[in-house]
């Protein structure tokens, strides 16, 4: 009996070596694989001017909403602040594929009864074309506190002269497919 057990405790050991000694090899450098998280001090916050010409809103809207939140940069984190300033130009320009001008509505209701508005993205243009831009990126940022501060920071301009010149922005080119 006692032998049954001596063979039982070098098998244990036997198994346990392999498996330590198969650690051993596989051993990774874990402080190169360090993630560097963003922090105020870290974030460098850009200036940038988009033309809304000819674009489709949105492929648009995606676009400027990465920017807005930051995946564009190596930095990214999903709770702060990283992205950029984004100014839209030429809002007036923009277009919708399909029958959307008139195919689409869109619901606001107030809480009282008989209180419901549709409205089609062809009369939110016509009163203001900023706004349809605006909503289109809006619903593509987050549903929270940090989406709300993102969008702070989109400005949106009909026409080509916007008011942010003393900021020196960059215009960049956002490739949409038609």
């Amino acid at each position: 009996m006692f032998d049954g057990q001596q063979l039982l405790h070098q098998q244990v050991v036997l198994i346990f070596y392999r498996r330590s000694n198969f650690k051993q090899r596989k051993s990774v450098n874990t402080l190169s694989y360090k993630t560097d998280s963003a922090t105020p001090a870290t974030i460098q916050k850009e200036w940038l001017v988009v033309d809304a010409t000819d674009k489709v809103l949105g492929r648009l809207g995606s676009e400027v909403a990465q920017l807005l939140k930051g995946k564009h940069k190596p930095n990214y984190t999903p709770h702060m602040d990283c992205g950029d300033n984004v100014i839209i130009i030429n809002a007036e320009k923009i277009k919708l594929t399909g029958n959307k001008w008139d195919g689409r509505l869109f619901f606001t209701h107030s809480g009282y009864p008989g209180s419901q508005k549709r409205t089609t993205p062809a009369m939110m243009f016509a009163k203001s074309p900023e706004r349809l831009v605006e909503k289109a990126v809006r619903g593509m940022l987050p549903k929270s506190r940090l989406g709300r501060q993102l969008f702070r920071n989109l400005y949106v301009y009909v026409g080509p002269e916007h008011k942010q010149e003393a900021q020196k922005p960059r215009v960049i080119e956002i490739n949409t497919k038609n």
